[in-house]
């Protein structure tokens, strides 16, 4: 998961080290890797002279490194040296950006561009095949709906997918789904050379790495990306210092799943699609078309899986997000723990990737099989509220009830928190705004908690309890932030009353609220070794 730890021996001290061990630490020894000592300002005299090097943190947080549970990283990489549609405004000026990047472009076999978000432009119209044609010249072009569900693409595209008109998802001039955008897109990110990828993979990984990331899951799979792609960037995670990468591959194929390195048979294995899509799985239909969307799996089929992971000892997961195939999967867990044992489940540490639309029974059905809910606060943060496209899929009602991230903590669900980047950027500090201030207040959960699954939920979605947490004898990941005043957040003045009391022993965080600054990464070490160093340092 990464390279070999640092031997050298560092003291950081006059700053304010975030560890349970001690709720007021200014100084923190690292050996050989690991946590070797957290504490006080005086004790740290003792080990001046004994260390490498000592580290003056003039005032400075240090934290566990973030975790980031869901991204997907060579798509990550070439977003962010690519062509980025998040920004656009409208149609217009999408297609404008797709005529510039061409244009700056002349050499890529296929031109590959992100983000796109219709529902946030006045027309409410994607970019149409012919307007694509005539922005690139005629070029081969994907371009992935912000969700990554769909896809608009040029005819050039088309033509290099024989039979792509017959497949499922395929329409003359609209966005394309379900086996019509897995082959386009493997076919777009087929043109991908071995050099190009690398370098966006790498270019990923140190953005990470600049903000306060140590590690990151990759959700890989054969209808996302390729085994050449996935085996690769754990190659390239072995053997350059940066954030550690577990890999998850989306497959039914066990032995494929072991030989190719995968820590589980995991992330996205799509029991359904997206709302943004229209291709989420629905008990009832979407409030703006009439159907319920998209069902890759059955109960059968999960349970079916989650047996062969349980007895092959393999973490189980899957991609659910409508709450039709979120119950397909709690279904499927039940009927799989009948066959091998609720222990031997629970033991698995089986996850769900997003898990959007639950309702009381599905949050009771996670915590009896001891799910981890692997989720994604942005989504709410760019998809709810009563205008949001949450609201224009489901209607208001159903809408309130997404992500409710407080009720699978007070049920006991692990959350671990991430972006599924490029879908959302990876921006860790923003991620628990989101859940700190989730646009439905009773959604809402402590910065302390939120902090907490995006730190040490991460490790424990791996399987590792003893890590994402500074105590002695966990592995020194961590980052360095410049930030204001440290406070206890929670989002009930009923706990902040005593929370925030500083005799309550509770570590603070940086401020968290809505327009407030957020913390500015000055370095992140993995295993003891530095991988980022910001340029004020």
């Amino acid at each position: 998961m990464s390279t070999p730890p640092s031997t050298r021996t560092v003291l950081l001290r006059r700053g304010e080290v975030h560890s349970p061990a001690d709720p007021f630490a200014t100084a923190m020894v690292v050996e050989a890797g690991h946590v070797a000592w957290v504490g006080s300002e005086g004790a740290a005299d003792a080990f001046a002279d004994g260390v490498d090097e000592v580290v003056d943190l003039d005032g400075a947080l240090v934290t566990p490194a973030f975790t980031d549970a869901h991204v997907h990283t060579t798509s990550t990489g070439l977003a962010l040296t690519g062509l980025d549609l998040t920004a656009a405004r409208s149609r217009a000026e999408a297609l404008t950006l797709v005529r510039e990047h061409a244009a700056a472009r002349p050499a890529d076999r296929v031109l590959l561009g992100h983000g796109w978000d219709a529902a946030r432009w006045p027309d409410d119209r994607p970019p149409s095949r012919a307007e694509l044609d005539e922005a690139t010249g005629g070029r081969p072009l994907y371009l992935s709906r912000i969700d990554v569900h769909s896809a608009v693409v040029s005819t050039a595209l088309l033509d290099l997918v024989p039979g792509v008109t017959g497949r499922t998802g395929y329409a003359p001039d609209e966005p394309l789904t379900r086996d019509a955008h897995h082959a386009v897109r493997a076919a777009a990110l087929g043109a991908v050379g071995p050099q190009q990828r690398t370098e966006a993979q790498r270019a990923a990984l140190r953005h990470a790495a600049s903000l306060g990331i140590g590690s990151v899951h990759e959700c890989g799979g054969p209808d996302i990306s390729s085994e050449d792609d996935f085996t690769g960037l754990l190659d390239l995670a072995r053997s350059e210092p940066g954030p550690r990468v577990a890999g998850y591959w989306a497959d039914r194929d066990i032995e494929r799943v072991r030989a190719l390195g995968a820590l589980g048979a995991a992330g996205d294995l799509f029991v359904d699609g997206a709302l943004g899509s229209h291709t989420a799985c629905l008990h009832a239909p979407y409030t703006d078309a009439a159907h319920t969307g998209t069902a890759y799996l059955t109960a059968q089929d999960v349970a079916a899986h989650v047996v062969a992971c349980t007895e092959a000892g393999l973490q189980a997961g899957f991609h659910a997000i409508g709450d039709a195939a979120v119950t397909a999967v709690a279904d499927g867990l039940r009927a799989a723990a009948e066959k091998v044992g609720l222990a031997r489940v629970r033991g698995a540490r089986h996850r769900v990737e997003h898990a959007e639309m639950l309702s009381p029974q599905t949050i009771a059905a996670f915590a009896e099989f001891g799910l981890t809910a692997s989720v994604q606060p942005a989504f709410d943060a760019l998809w709810g509220g009563e205008d949001g496209m949450y609201a224009d899929r489901l209607g208001a009602e159903r809408a309130r009830t997404l992500n409710p991230f407080a009720a699978l903590l007070r049920a006991g669900v692990p959350l671990a928190f991430g972006s599924d980047s490029p879908v959302t950027p990876l921006d860790p500090w923003g991620t628990i705004r989101a859940a700190a201030h989730h646009r439905t207040p009773e959604h809402r959960v402590s910065v302390r908690a939120a902090f907490t699954a995006h730190t040490r939920g991460g490790w424990r979605a791996v399987g590792r309890d003893d890590a994402g947490i500074l105590v002695p004898g966990a592995p020194a990941d961590y980052a360095v932030w410049r930030t204001d005043e440290l406070l206890v957040q929670a989002p009930d003045d009923r706990v902040a009353r005593w929370s925030t009391d500083p005799r309550s022993g509770t570590p603070g965080l940086p401020d968290l609220s809505p327009g407030a600054q957020l913390p500015v990464c000055l370095r992140t070490v993995v295993f003891g070794q530095t991988v980022f160093v910001g340029p004020d340092e």
